[in-house]
């Protein structure tokens, strides 16, 4: 099988018969398909051209490995990817599936134990660090959320007869194959106050079912990573609930280069050109997306749920079980760039033993500790889902708190910087003789050279202040759902019942 064929394979189905391993018990893959274990590097860039529709800037991309807005940030993907082969991590960021005795990626291995489950973490880990936390589509975020499918097969065998099979085999398909997932979840900005009954373009919706499957027609946003993905998820269709709406609630996954669907990239953050170095961006961007879905035929062994929004809305909670645990590591590695950055600019220019931004690096230190905490908490409270695999323990206020944080952190960043951030020589300045005698004498910092503290300056803006770094607060401030509503939420969860009984005694008689 060559690195393309496998997007064109048949289905992968377990053995009805043999349930002698897997991962946790769970059928093997059928044996006319080879599968591949973890990826390489050179699989990963050959494994995109598959002929997916991507736009840019109003053409369509013939290479996406290829083409300069998008080449540095898939190279650095393949770099990470052959980390798994790596002597140094191979332990780490793979495990050995009993069944074919593949390494296959440790985020698509469902936990049984806790140590699994921290296995899972220190493989998060690893990827994060060397993404400097800037990947919120880091392979592992999406392996989650297919094990949490799978987790769910039992529920959705309950929808109708075979969806839970159809999950099942999906997930191994994709667990060994060690393919990059992304997920489309929102709906298009059109008109949020119509009805969609009376405008269906407003929301992806099924236009027929036949023997050979469903047919989908409508776009979804914001499908992060869409590009440089194997496959995509489409889900979140709680909100339709009420009657005449169930043509917009539907679960099913295609690959990318799936006939019909098309996929419009927004401006890449990477590429300025005039020498201004992009580390970041250039390396870090994952491009978001607008998926098109024009007529596709998704067949059935790929749909996992239909029409039931009171089960979509369940299953939300319980494929994401894992997610939110990958994402804490992602974001305290971030937070942990941000302030090795910020004190570094700090010292950088002599401000660093100053009370006030001692106190606003310790503010970001602080920050960087809670999510240990919150990582903490979710294994002590780890508990056994229906189908046996052990979940992190619900926390629904860390996702309130990193939201309500993002902003300020960036800001501390920025305001110890403050106009220096704004105004840093190039490369290109740097080379130039003429110039350098003037930046050597006057853009220099406290026991740093101009040439480095320009670099450390424009990290900093990437970081908080161009395209990028704004991109990267909006993606924190927005990925988690709404945090209004998730307060809300939050709150009509909480139980206050034994402290306002307690209340109410005590100003039930004078005080």
């Amino acid at each position: 099988m060559t690195d393309t064929e496998y997007l064109e394979t048949e289905y992968l189905e377990p053995r009805a018969t043999d349930r002698s391993g897997g991962f946790d018990g769970a059928p093997p893959l059928a044996v006319d398909v080879a599968p591949l274990g973890a990826l390489t590097g050179d699989r990963y860039l050959a494994s995109l051209d598959d002929g997916r529709a991507v736009w840019l800037d109003g053409r369509q991309i013939d290479s996406v490995a290829e083409h300069p807005a998008f080449a540095p940030s898939v190279a650095e993907f393949a770099r990470l990817l052959d980390l798994q082969h790596d002597p140094e991590y191979r332990e780490t960021l793979t495990v050995e599936d009993p069944a074919t005795g593949l390494r296959l990626g440790r985020g698509y291995h469902p936990p049984q134990t806790l140590d699994d489950l921290r296995a899972a973490r220190r493989g998060a880990a690893v990827w994060m660090r060397e993404s400097w936390g800037q990947h919120g589509r880091a392979p592992a975020f999406m392996a989650s959320i297919a094990v949490g499918l799978y987790d769910f097969r039992h529920r959705l065998e309950s929808n109708r007869a075979g969806f839970g099979a159809h999950a099942a085999a999906w997930y191994h398909y994709a667990a060994h194959r060690d393919l990059l997932l992304t997920h489309a979840l929102g709906d298009p900005q059109i008109d949020r106050s119509a009805d969609v009954v009376d405008h269906p373009d407003h929301a992806l919706r099924i236009l027929s079912e036949d023997a050979n499957g469903i047919v989908v027609r409508g776009a979804k946003q914001l499908a992060t990573l869409a590009p440089f993905a194997h496959e995509v998820l489409v889900y979140l269709s709680a909100s339709f609930a009420q009657r005449g709406t169930e043509q917009f609630i539907v679960w099913f996954a295609l690959p990318i280069n799936a006939p019909g669907l098309h996929i419009l990239c927004r401006e890449p953050f990477g590429t300025s050109g005039h020498g201004h170095a992009r580390p970041f961006a250039s390396r870090f961007d994952e491009q978001d997306a607008m998926l098109f879905f024009d007529d596709v035929q998704v067949p059935w062994e790929r749909v996992f749920l239909l029409h039931d929004g009171a089960l979509a809305r369940e299953g939300l909670g319980r494929i994401t079980a894992w997610s939110q645990y990958i994402g804490q590591i992602r974001y305290q590695e971030r937070l942990r760039t941000l302030l090795g950055v910020g004190t570094l600019i700090a010292e950088a220019i002599g401000v660093d033993q100053f009370r006030n931004i001692q106190e606003e690096l310790g503010e970001l230190a602080g920050y960087v500790e809670i999510l240990d905490h919150f990582l903490a908490a979710g294994e002590a409270g780890a508990g056994r889902t229906d189908s046996g695999l052990l979940a992190p323990g619900p926390t629904p206020a860390a996702a309130i708190w990193a939201a309500a944080v993002s902003g300020h952190a960036v800001d501390i960043v920025r305001r110890i910087g403050q106009s220096g951030t704004l105004m840093q020589p190039t490369e290109n300045d740097l080379a130039n003789p003429t110039l350098r005698t003037f930046l050597d004498r006057y853009m220099h910092g406290k026991d740093i050279g101009a040439a480095a503290k320009s670099r450390l300056f424009r990290l900093a803006w990437e970081l908080t202040s161009d395209s990028f770094g704004q991109r990267q607060h909006l993606y924190e401030s927005v990925h988690r759902g709404d945090l209004a509503r998730n307060r809300i939420n939050l709150l009509r969860r909480h139980d206050q019942t034994e402290v306002r009984e307690r209340i109410q005694r005590l100003i039930s008689r004078p005080l």
